[in-house]
This record gives structure tokens, sequence and C-alpha cells, in this order.
């Protein structure tokens, strides 16, 4: 599955993008992988009341199911101006 990462969080783990292979049932599950690898990926998902997750391009929740999903991305919450 392709995990892609924007603007801070991105800066945080230091990758716009990466396919990994996980066993994640949710979203929840695949970012408890995530921390578990390195540092740099427990800091970018150490708060994540400040992050959202969209699967397949779709708005979505952390408790989310993985089955089928191509694609996650997580970013900060957008703010309009």
């Amino acid at each position: 599955m392709d995990v892609l990462y924007f603007a801070w969080v991105r800066e945080r783990i230091g990758l716009p993008r990466e396919t990994v292979q996980t066993s994640a049932a949710t979203v929840n599950d695949l970012v408890a992988e995530l921390r578990a690898r390195e540092p740099r990926y427990a800091a970018a998902f150490a708060d994540l009341g400040a992050l959202r997750v969209a699967l397949d391009q779709e708005l979505s929740e952390f408790d989310a199911p993985l089955e089928g999903v191509r694609e996650v991305a997580f970013f900060p919450p957008m703010t309009g101006g």
C-alpha cells in the first residue's frame, strides 16, 4: 500500500511517500506499526489529534478498516483564509 505524507508530517519523517507491506487491519494499527519503526515516525504520529487521514483520497477516521485500500495519506488539518 502507498503511504503519503504531507506538510510537517513529511518534514518529520523525511519522505513524501513510501510503499509499505502491512498486516494492519485499521489506520490505527498502521500508525502503531509506523511509530514502532524509528523515532522520526514516533514524532510524526505523536499527536493523532493534530492529523487527518484519507483513504484512497477520501477523508476518513483512524479506526477505519484498511481492507482493499491502496493509498493512505496523512496530513494536518486544512485551514482556510
